[in-house]
């Protein structure tokens, strides 16, 4: 299948990545039919990394296009999943006003912006905890709406993380969520990070998917480390670190987790999660071979892999740049 390929195929930055259903649905819910989402959400069930993701992608487009979730609002005003998606909205919205750039280059008018957006996604989701009181997610979002004021809401980010654990131990988007907020370019440190990142990784079953976080926070220690306003400038010296041998085992110990039950499946996490195993392996120059066949799996698909970014001002640079090194 690889062998196809000429030339890198054209990315797809679509949110929905492989999961074409969900892809599908929210196009529906865009043109009018929320009962589209309702449907899907509910056939979803517990399975929480993949409700976690149909939620945020769902809720994406509801902070773009609210009209849809408004008219599903007004039919059915204490809807659970409204709730949910309601939070995911303003969050999204939030992050939107913030914008992607370091604090440094973030204008006071943005973070006021993010501060008050993300303050009605924290009351959103305090709604959606009430209405959803076994669901990991709303308390996920919760997480989130901390990140424009973390230093005075250290103690409370624990507790909600604390809540959401308590529904699902290994619920990836938790532990990512708290990946995040205790790196160092947000409100922790390296070793918090590294933390956040092992202990789950350690300790959850095979084949769960928080066993590839410790590549997230290699990724975030070599942005922070290596030049974190330079991005591409750096790309030699972040790589380098990647080549540390003791690097090398643990990328290859979490992939070994990973892929233990079988080959994980493309929808949920799986195409994300394949995308940091090849630009983990790209940046260590380590199986090329391997990283050859995760690229046939994931196709065009990249959706939004922050990751990239990290090593490059454009994800789809980055995407292309591992795809020529691994062809």
């Amino acid at each position: 299948m690889f062998g196809l390929f000429r030339k890198p195929p054209n990315p797809d930055t679509d949110y929905g990545q492989a999961d074409l259903e969900l892809r599908m649905v929210r196009d529906r819910a865009l043109a009018g039919d929320w009962t589209a989402a309702r449907d899907l959400i509910e056939a979803t069930g517990r399975d929480w990394e993949l409700r976690g993701r149909r939620l945020s992608v769902l809720g994406g487009a509801a902070g773009q296009s609210p009209q849809w979730l408004d008219a599903w609002e007004a039919a059915v005003p204490d809807d659970p999943t409204v709730a949910i998606l309601r939070a995911d909205a303003l969050m999204d919205q939030a992050g939107e006003a913030r914008g992607a750039a370091s604090a440094r280059n973030t204008s006071r008018e943005q973070f006021q912006e993010f501060d008050r957006l993300s303050t009605l996604a924290a009351q959103a989701s305090q709604r959606a905890v009430r209405l959803n009181p076994d669901d990991p997610y709303p308390w996920v979002t919760r997480m989130a709406s901390m990140l424009a004021n973390g230093h005075r809401q250290r103690d409370e980010f624990l507790a909600a993380t604390g809540e959401s654990v308590k529904r699902d131990p290994y619920n990836f988007e938790t532990h990512l969520m708290a990946v995040t907020f205790l790196c160092e370019k947000w409100y922790g440190s390296h070793e918090e990070m590294f933390a956040a990142a092992r202990e789950p990784a350690t300790t959850a079953p095979v084949g769960s998917s928080v066993a590839m976080l410790p590549l997230l926070a290699h990724f975030e220690y070599a942005l922070r480390e290596y030049g974190f306003d330079t991005r591409a400038e750096s790309l030699t010296a972040k790589a380098s670190y990647f080549r540390r041998p003791e690097v090398i085992r643990e990328i290859d110990a979490c992939a070994a987790k990973w892929r233990g039950a079988g080959e994980p499946r493309l929808i949920g996490r799986g195409i994300t999660l394949r995308h940091w195993l090849a630009l983990a392996n790209y940046l260590a120059e380590h199986d090329r071979e391997g990283t050859k066949a995760l690229l046939a799996q994931i196709g065009p698909y990249i959706g939004s892999t922050a990751a990239y970014g990290y090593f490059w001002v454009r994800q789809t640079e980055g995407f292309h740049t591992v795809w020529k090194w691994a062809r």
